[in-house]
């Protein structure tokens, strides 16, 4: 009888997978099930590889409201943070579809957080007005530099991170920064699903890419994306593009 592999011995990720809840079903004529890829999601769930997973599609593809979906299900704030920041809040605008939703959940990681860049303005007041916290002055940083300095401050160990577009204020240089800041959260065991609009960030080396658009969710290579193929016509020519706006 032959031996088992390190790789079948054990298995190092937060998360498995997610998987549809027992007994529900979601209608596909009502949001967020009208969304192709919020369907498929409820219907088949996701399995999530070790290491990055990078969204990528359109406006209106539905990234954001799949990771909120996922964020829910985990246990972490909706409407971003952690675990903890469960007293954080914005006005409602969550898909509420997380409940249909359970993780298959593997190492417990010791850190989970959920960085989302709508809610990031109001994130600061709160970490800063939290009682008990250590002081923060993320409202006198720039927006790129307190977006770096959340990075630098909650994705700094081993665990299972959500983000929704964290490139949203990064120069082109400070987003290689991020990519940086992903492989070795991946590469040290750490998992994350990240939505991006950003070719930089899904270039980042061993991500697994899916796209999400009209068909749902599907695997793709970061040569296929609809995204790197606009980008590349756009910086050979923006000429060609602006023709057909002006």
């Amino acid at each position: 009888m032959g031996s088992r592999t390190d790789s079948e011995e054990f298995d190092g990720r937060p998360v498995r997978a997610f998987r549809p809840a027992a007994g529900t079903h979601a209608d596909e004529a009502v949001w967020p099930a009208s969304v192709p890829a919020l369907a498929q999601l409820l219907r088949e769930g996701l399995e999530l590889p070790a290491g990055l997973t990078v969204l990528v599609g359109e406006n209106g593809s539905g990234k954001s409201t799949v990771v909120e979906c996922l964020a829910e299900a985990y246990g972490l704030n909706p409407q971003g943070g952690s675990a903890q920041a469960q007293l954080f809040g914005v006005r409602p605008s969550e898909p509420g579809a997380g409940s249909a939703l359970t993780v298959v959940r593997g190492i417990k990681p010791r850190w989970a957080y959920f960085l989302r860049a709508d809610t990031m303005h109001q994130l600061y007041t709160y970490l800063e007005q939290n009682p008990g916290r250590r002081p923060e002055r993320l409202h006198q940083l720039s927006h790129g530099e307190s977006f770096l300095e959340i990075l630098r401050t909650r994705v700094r160990q081993t665990g299972f991170y959500l983000m929704d577009e964290p490139d949203a204020p990064l120069s082109f240089t400070a987003s290689l920064g991020l990519v940086a800041l992903l492989h070795d959260l991946a590469d040290a065991g750490g998992q994350a699903v990240v939505a991006t609009h950003s070719p930089v960030v899904a270039a980042t080396p061993g991500a697994h890419l899916l796209e999400l658009g009209p068909w749902g969710i599907r695997p793709a290579s970061w040569d296929d994306l609809s995204l790197v193929i606009e980008w590349r016509g756009f910086m050979r020519d923006p000429q060609t593009y602006f023709r057909h706006l002006f």
